[in-house]
């Protein structure tokens, strides 16, 4: 077990923003919040925004940070990762995150129809032996399960350094039928310099691993589309 996961998953137990459901109950169905994440985690009717596969929560945190007429939910499987975002929320007194343990595939269970405006898909694992898109969480097929929540016009973003989750998730969204909003190879040359510049400065957040990328010579993807 790596260092410090126990003291990471006790501390996480302690903050008011951290949803950790049984994931035996959530593979059997089970549920919390569906429908009532405004009420019940943030007593407000503000859009909710989802990054899928938070990691250590940074995004999450910094796109709520910016934008506190919004609401956040980073989820992850791995709560010894987001326990960064959640404790620097909480010590932040960010009202306006929350953070769920689950598996993606399961995401579906915690939201109504409607109730989500808006989903972030950052640095998502490219699977590259995931031919037909049953594990890579930019695929049509989980596209499809997002239509089940977001709302009609709900936006969903990808931002990745791997060239293959790029090409793939293109092109299984248009041979799907997903519109191709917007599609870049290159943010940081190409996309921050042609949109709104308060959506470039959401592109321009960078987590710890993205800025070692960029430093290593890589370059970072962007693709948008809409249910």
């Amino acid at each position: 077990m790596g260092k410090g996961k126990l003291e990471k998953w006790a501390e996480n137990e302690t903050f008011s923003n951290v949803y950790e459901p049984d994931i035996k109950d959530v593979v059997g169905g089970g549920s919390i919040n569906k429908g009532r994440w405004s009420e019940n985690a943030f007593a407000n009717t503000n859009p909710i925004t989802l990054e899928l596969g938070c990691g250590k929560g940074e995004y999450t945190v910094a796109l709520a940070q910016r934008h506190p007429e919004r609401n956040f939910i980073g989820i992850d499987i791995k709560g010894h990762r987001f326990w960064r975002g959640a404790k620097t929320a909480e010590e932040q007194g960010l009202k306006n995150v929350a953070f769920l343990r689950t598996r993606i595939e399961f995401v579906q269970n915690f939201f109504a129809a409607d109730e989500v405006s808006e989903i972030w898909l950052t640095f998502s694992d490219p699977q590259p032996k995931d031919e037909q898109g049953t594990k890579r969480i930019t695929s049509a097929i989980f596209l499809n399960r997002y239509r089940s929540f977001l709302e009609k016009g709900g936006l969903i973003h990808v931002k990745s350094d791997s060239p293959l989750l790029y090409e793939r998730s293109r092109e299984e969204w248009l041979e799907a039928g997903f519109s191709l909003d917007e599609a870049s190879e290159d943010v940081y040359s190409d996309l921050v310099h042609r949109v709104d510049p308060a959506f470039a400065e959401l592109l321009h957040i960078k987590t710890y691993y993205e800025q070692m990328w960029l430093e290593q010579g890589r370059k970072i993807h962007y693709l948008r589309t809409h249910v």
